[in-house]
């Protein structure tokens, strides 16, 4: 594969609801442009695109896919992201790296979950679009009604550019309003034909160049003065207007016939911008000491620099890292800096990555993507740089994990293996995380749902011989005291030679901080050297309350008399005697268990609120407050006990029909009701 200048290239990402079709049109794009001599499909496993093990074995895309092709001279880097909202990591690094975007509706569905979401997010990152409706020829029998649903729930913006030539299983091709011309699939390839007599195109078109009019100010007059637009300024005002958001242009067609994909190359050429033309030619980025704000021109004259965005983990072939090139050039055996971790290494062989082939190259310049492999310290979001002219460019944010399940291996044999094998998934999937929760001894998996936790146990065992299984984690209950008592700890010990003693009275009573120790001795009946030891004593008891073993937090410790023995006393003697005394106080303290509340934020549509408000209620839920957000949706703040909502991220999903979205945090301990806090206890004294 060649080298190409910046202007040639077009980085595209493809993105949509599950089953769009996302993969099926890549097949079409590489067949389409002679890349593959046949057109390869999900269903036979015989995707480049999909070419995981998983992927195959699933039958849906599971990781971005990097698919680099060439089309009468240009070259288009399609990343092809999951439709599945569980691997929504995958689509924030693809968008990271990309100047546009192709928006894939099944014409049949219309406008499902996953649409809205991904267009949302384009909205949000501000990336230029054009959507390509799939499967016209499957069940769309109103391109009116699809086109008025769209609209309605996507924006105005939506420009059509195409009229179906037929419906159904009698869709044949379309007119493009554009380019004034139809385009017709005779059984293999779609043709040029004229306009066919009974389809007005004069709405339409006239929809489109009032559009086109709005981009500009001249180009406005002239409209209203009534004065036709040359080709060029049609083609001017379309690219301008995408680029900035203002049209979103809507073409048809059908992957599995090839029909409209050759009109979607154009279109991605003509209307979607070069990568100088994305964040007006310049990158952001800082220095290594992360305050000097710097600019580097995207342009193959500058220092190189890229961004990691892709990792892939392969059990034969080792990491391979896929990274988009910011500026300069990058070639085999150049030295090169991890600059985020100031790190110099050396990189080995370049390749372009297509699905998971490799094809080797000698360069890769500013705006492309190329990949490169073992480069063990690199991870995903990393910024790779000219050793003599560093630059940090942001990390890439990926979605916070809102599932949290215990893991724990099948065999004792795979306890060493489980956290390495995590941690090498970590690096090709981001947006997982593991951590430990040392009161509870449990390994915790974090990640985007059900579906994004079960694919991570697949991938353990077939790729690293790891099995494990899932199980909702233990939730950190804590004990408190709501009275005040007095207690005595006396620690004495004789056996020959040096004995211990030591001996304290010690006031406990509720405290709004977690712990508090106050020293209240006077005359010296407890030595100063010895408190020290007393206050040990108490923190070390106070892991282990008498309800349930749950640790105990918000109470006062008071020293405030005592007794030592000139000899035998020592700082272990004093350290037993607060255990001691702790121990008796709790025996005669009214004690409780607090349980954890979490504050949440969930954001759904209007319709779905009520239903939430009403499952929140049946799970002790608060409401603190809603207010109104974009899209017609409320954000909703809730306080709510942890244990209620640790398998949430499928309840919400089922709640709103996949629309729903939340995060949480830790905010406080309160008292659990004493019939919730016996059934902990009794669970806790049969284990």
């Amino acid at each position: 594969m060649i080298s190409y200048e910046m202007n040639e290239i077009r980085n595209i990402t493809l993105l949509g609801h599950r089953g769009s079709g996302k993969s099926s049109l890549v097949e079409a794009m590489l067949y389409m442009s002679n890349t593959t001599s046949k057109m390869g499909s999900v269903d036979s496993q015989t995707s480049v695109s999909d070419f995981d093990k998983e992927e195959m074995k699933q039958g849906f895309s599971i990781n971005t896919s990097v698919i680099p092709l060439e089309y009468l001279g240009h070259k288009y880097n399609i990343l092809d992201t999951p439709g599945y909202s569980d691997f929504s990591g995958e689509v924030s690094s693809a968008l990271a790296v990309s100047g546009g975007a192709v928006l894939v509706i099944n014409g049949a569905a219309g406008v499902e979950v996953g649409t809205e979401r991904a267009w949302r997010t384009l909205e949000e990152m501000e990336i230029p679009r054009i959507i390509f409706i799939n499967k016209m020829n499957k069940g769309v029998h109103n391109y009116e009604k699809l086109l008025y649903e769209m609209k309605e729930k996507l924006g105005k913006k939506v420009a059509p550019f195409c009229i179906p030539i037929g419906f159904e299983e009698e869709f044949k091709g379309f007119v493009n309003v554009v380019d004034l011309k139809g385009r017709i699939f005779n059984g293999e390839v779609c043709e040029d034909t004229p306009i066919p007599n009974e389809i007005d195109i004069t709405e339409v078109r006239n929809l489109l160049l009032e559009a086109i009019a709005e981009t500009d100010e001249r180009l406005l007059e002239k409209y209203f003065s009534g004065i036709e637009f040359t080709e060029e300024e049609i083609r001017q005002g379309l690219h301008d207007g995408v680029i900035s958001g203002e049209i979103v242009p809507v073409v048809i067609g059908s992957a599995s016939n090839g029909i409209g994909v050759t009109t979607l190359f154009e279109m991605l050429y003509n209307y979607l911008p070069t990568p100088q033309e994305v964040t007006e030619g310049f990158k952001t980025g800082y220095g290594l000491n992360r305050e000097e704000i710097l600019k580097r021109k995207v342009s193959v004259d500058e220092p190189f620099s890229a961004v990691i965005f892709k990792t892939i983990v392969d059990p034969y072939m080792g990491k391979i890292s896929i990274f988009k090139v910011n500026s300069g050039t990058i070639k085999k055996d150049d030295e090169v800096l991890i600059a985020n971790k100031n790190i110099k290494i050396k990189i080995g062989n370049i390749s372009f990555f297509r699905g998971g082939k490799q094809i080797p190259s000698d360069i890769v310049q500013a705006g492309d993507i190329g990949a490169t492999m073992k480069i063990l310290d690199a991870q995903t979001g990393d910024t790779l740089c000219d050793k003599d002219n560093p630059i940090i460019y942001n990390v890439i944010e990926f979605p916070k994990p809102c599932l949290y399940m215990s893991i724990i291996p099948k065999e004792k044999s795979d306890d060493d293996k489980l956290s390495g094998a995590l941690q090498r998934l970590s690096d090709e999937d981001p947006s997982f995380s593991i951590g430990r929760n040392f009161e509870t001894k449990e390994l915790i998996l974090g990640g985007q749902g059900e579906k994004h936790l079960n694919i991570l146990l697949n991938k353990l065992e077939n790729k690293f011989g790891v099995n494990a299984i899932l199980k909702e984690p233990e939730v950190s209950y804590r004990e408190t005291i709501k009275n005040t008592v007095e207690a005595q700890g006396r620690h004495k010990k004789q056996s020959g030679g040096a004995g211990q003693f030591g001996e304290v009275f010690i006031k406990f009573e509720p405290h709004e901080d977690e712990f508090a120790f106050y020293d209240n001795i006077h005359g010296g009946v407890v030595p100063r050297t010895y408190i020290p030891a007393v206050e040990k004593g108490l923190i070390e008891a106070k892991v282990k309350g008498k309800l349930a073993g749950y640790p105990v937090i918000n109470i006062k410790a008071t020293l405030y008399d005592g007794s030592y023995h000139p000899v035998d006393s020592n700082e272990i003697s004093f350290k037993q005697a607060a255990i001691l005394a702790f121990r008796k106080g709790l025996e005669n303290a009214r004690c409780v268990i607090l349980e954890p509340i979490v504050k949440m934020q969930i954001v759904a549509p209007d319709e779905y609120i009520g239903d939430i408000m009403g499952d929140m209620n049946k799970r002790r839920g608060r409401i603190l407050g809603m207010e109104p957000k974009a899209y017609s949706e409320q954000l909703l703040t809730v306080e709510v006990p942890e244990s209620e909502i640790l398998k949430y991220a499928v309840d919400l999903k089922s709640l709103t029909q996949g629309r729903g979205r939340f995060e949480y945090e830790f905010l406080k301990y309160e008292e659990l009701q004493e019939n919730l806090a016996q059934k902990i206890i009794d669970l806790r004294k049969n284990r």
